[in-house]
């Protein structure tokens, strides 16, 4: 812990600190309204995006190639890795971070909006050039939102309740998501899908994320934080990082999420080597689409209500123990039924890794240095996802696409041993 973060404590008056929890307590059912309103809907969209299909299939119609695949995909991990902790410097020491997180969605909707009118009026180079350029500031969007959202959620949502939202605000969007995940693939792509079909989806995941985020700038009520920290320069914010580096939990959950990271680095892959087995025609990819989202929506019940009651460590477990079969089993998968069954296992893998990671670092260190603690943490798994798919293209054309997913169930399987001995974060439970 910084000696900012201390000096905040000793500062902290019962008062202020009373008068916050109350108006929390007061505002409570209007901001878990407006958290699973924006959260399902941008959810929706977001899966669309961000699930190993979609983009991918994208990526191949418009390139041609598997490594052009995974530089797309690298260059979108890189955009993620610069923002967070940015992001975190100039939110951290504002008594209201609502305004910045605003600001900070939309310029992710707007780069999901570039991505969408790349593929649907160009073509060629100018194609691939606008939509690499696209996918880096969807990443710069995707990391910032992530630090700040889930600030924001730390600040208005009680510990004991945000397992509860986020996996029914999952959930609910898994379901839309599956289901337009299934329409996408019978009416809008076709037997041999062009970037102008993927580029009508990529339009309506605009819509639908716009949609939850004007949800929540009309309705959510946040609270001025009672204590903050003092604004970092930038020079003084480097040197506080290895600070935080110091609390041996927050060192262990890092190795954690970086390892995860870097095994995630096979996704854009999945949809490739599916490919392979069970078509790439559009019903095969709406298929697919849907068994990750459904699998990834329906665990989300689980997850966020087995983490509320027994804590996130014990899901981040589960959830890497399931990556591992899942991943071994699609790389030994020779027909559709345990291809798709591996999808699904992937989805619930997947849903469980996210909720947990961003829930659990919630939970390692005070208030104050909370949005920095997201920060890193985003920033750490952007670094090793912007190096994965990139390593992980060469791998598939050297090796072929099952030993890479071997090494990546190998890596699932590292991130279990600091996790098993990260302690000190199982609060007891309502």
């Amino acid at each position: 812990m910084s000696a900012d973060s201390g000096d905040a404590d000793k500062v902290r008056s019962p008062a202020p600190e009373v008068a916050y929890a109350a108006f929390v307590e007061t505002n409570l059912k209007r901001n878990y309204r407006a958290h699973f309103a924006d959260g399902m809907l941008s959810f929706t969209g977001f899966r669309l995006v961000s699930t190993p299909t979609f983009t991918p299939a994208f990526l191949l119609a418009l390139t041609g190639s598997p490594t052009m695949v995974g530089v797309g995909i690298s260059l979108l991990q890189a955009g993620a890795m610069l923002s967070p902790v940015f992001v975190a410097a100039a939110i951290d020491h504002r008594r209201r971070i609502l305004p910045a997180a605003l600001w900070i969605g939309l310029f992710m909707r707007l780069a999901i909006l570039a991505l969408a009118l790349a593929g649907w009026l160009l073509s060629g180079s100018a194609a691939i050039f606008v939509s690499f350029a696209a996918l880096i500031l969807l990443g710069l969007g995707m990391g910032g939102q992530r630090v700040a959202f889930q600030t924001l959620l730390g600040k208005v949502i009680p510990i004991d309740r945000r397992g509860r939202l986020q996996g029914w605000r999952n959930f609910c969007g898994g379901v839309v998501a599956a289901l337009l995940s299934i329409a996408a693939g019978r009416w809008l792509l076709g037997a041999t899908p062009t970037s102008h079909d993927y580029a009508e989806i990529f339009l309506f995941t605009f819509a639908l994320s716009s949609t939850g985020l004007l949800i929540i700038a009309m309705t959510m009520r946040e609270p001025e934080a009672p204590t903050v920290r003092p604004r970092l320069g930038y020079r003084a914010l480097l040197r506080d990082l290895p600070v935080h580096f110091a609390d041996l939990r927050f060192r262990r959950f890092s190795i954690v999420v970086a390892c995860s990271a870097i095994a995630r680095a096979a996704s854009p892959f999945y949809i490739l080597h599916a490919g392979q087995v069970v078509g790439m025609d559009g019903q095969a990819i709406g298929m697919l689409a849907l068994c990750f989202t459904g699998a990834e929506t329906l665990f989300n019940l689980f997850w966020g209500r087995t983490g509320d009651l027994r804590g996130y460590r014990a899901t981040f477990l589960l959830a890497l123990l399931l990556g591992i079969v899942a991943t071994l089993l699609l790389a030994l998968s020779r027909d559709w039924i345990w291809t798709y069954l591996a999808f699904a296992g992937l989805g619930a893998c997947y849903s469980g890794l996210s909720l947990s990671q961003q829930t659990m670092v919630l939970e390692l260190g005070p208030r104050e240095t909370l949005a920095m603690r997201l920060g890193l943490s985003s920033s750490i798994d952007g670094i090793v996802s912007s190096l994965g798919p990139g390593l992980a293209g060469l791998t598939a054309l050297w090796c072929g696409y099952a030993p890479l997913f071997v090494v990546s169930a190998s890596l699932f399987a590292l991130a279990l041993f600091p996790l098993a001995r990260l302690g000190g974060v199982e609060r007891p439970r309502r």
